[in-house]
């Protein structure tokens, strides 16, 4: 998919060809609303660039939206979403339940930049217009996938499954590969069924969030009653240089939930998986806040007690407990965002349902 980022799709095109990722890139920062049908009876309706609710002819229990692109750079969910709604359009993949597609920051893809002013996934749950702020790309693009999220969810009869499955890869490597980060759900169970169906998509390592966050996940799970995940697949990489063979388990098993295939899911034992909690956030307080490891240093890396993991404005922050990892360090976020996060292993005995 070198070409991804040079081909003009309109609405036409996107009927005849069901190219939804190059008509959203085509017209990156808004399209009129329209819809049509498919030969197989599908109801697509585009309701902005970037944004398409699918309807199957058939009545259905399931809402399950699949967001990508959230981050401009993350390419293989980009990828993998893309060419399985082209599938979808064209009849080659049997839709069986409601759809809500989203590729998230259109105007970051075509930039092959993570965000063009704002980090989205730091602005939902209403954090797009919370203090002083500059107007920006991603804080309107965030209320507008609020919107769409909620029109999606209370357009149908309560009572149905809800799942919101936002697709990412990480600025760096992982000691776990493919790992998901689970919001806090405020004392309610952490769902086996869904540990299960992430385990078959090749995801068996969780971060299990113990704090609300602005994240697109936990709105999902907080706000719109859904189960929410944040799925990180890989590594960052640009267009045509992802190894799609990577993404295999997630694109099948995503591609047998749409269509109605038996899961056959393996049953939930805990000792398959890798569950974490959160530690310690650090925020970075200060312009000469920096890492003090490599780069390549990768997601989930433990170090000895006592290390010095960063510094900040003449503050060191250490490790102060064994056994802590690393995740998601990023020196160049903006003053009072989180920098990095220090987590922990834990065990989730009592606090699952099926």
């Amino acid at each position: 998919m070198t070409s991804i980022l040079n081909r003009q799709v309109n609405a036409t095109d996107l009927v005849q060809s069901g190219d939804f990722l190059g008509f959203s890139l085509s017209f990156p920062e808004h399209h009129p609303a329209f819809d049509y049908v498919t030969e197989q009876g599908i109801r697509v309706e585009v309701w902005d660039s970037g944004i398409a609710c699918l309807t199957p002819a058939q009545s259905t229990t399931q809402d399950i939206v699949l967001s990508c692109g959230i981050h401009g750079n993350e390419t293989a969910p980009i990828e993998l979403v893309a060419k399985l709604v082209q599938d979808i359009l064209t009849g080659v993949l049997p839709l069986t339940c409601r759809l809500l597609v989203l590729i998230g920051n259109p105007p970051a893809i075509n930039a092959a930049k993570r965000e063009l002013v704002d980090n989205l996934n730091r602005l939902f749950s209403g954090h797009h217009s919370k203090g002083d702020f500059t107007p920006s790309w991603e804080r309107s693009r965030a209320a507008l996938l609020e919107q769409a999220v909620l029109r999606f969810y209370q357009s149908v009869e309560e009572g149905r499954h809800r799942a919101l499955y936002d697709l990412h890869t990480a600025i760096r490597g992982s000691v776990h590969e493919k790992f998901a980060v689970y919001p806090f759900l405020h004392g309610e169970p952490w769902s086996e069924a869904q540990l299960r169906f992430l385990a078959a998509c090749g995801v068996n390592t969780f971060l299990l969030m113990q704090t609300p966050a602005s994240t697109f996940s936990y709105f999902a799970a907080q706000t719109a009653k859904a189960h929410g995940f944040t799925l990180e697949l890989g590594k960052v990489r640009p267009f045509g240089q992802n190894d799609m063979s990577r993404f295999a388990e997630c694109d099948t098993m995503l591609r047998k939930l749409l269509s109605g295939v038996g899961l056959d899911l393996a049953p939930f034992a805990e000792i398959a998986f890798h569950f974490f909690v959160v530690s310690r956030s650090i925020n970075k307080q200060t312009e000469q806040f920096k890492l003090c490891f490599a780069n390549d240093i990768e997601n989930f890396t433990q170090f000895p007690l006592g290390t010095v993991l960063a510094e900040d404005g003449g503050a060191q922050i250490t490790v102060d407990e064994v056994g802590e990892a690393i995740i998601f360090p990023n020196a160049n976020v903006a003053l009072g965002q989180r920098a990095m996060l220090l987590v922990k292993p834990t065990d989730i005995r009592g606090q699952t349902a099926p």
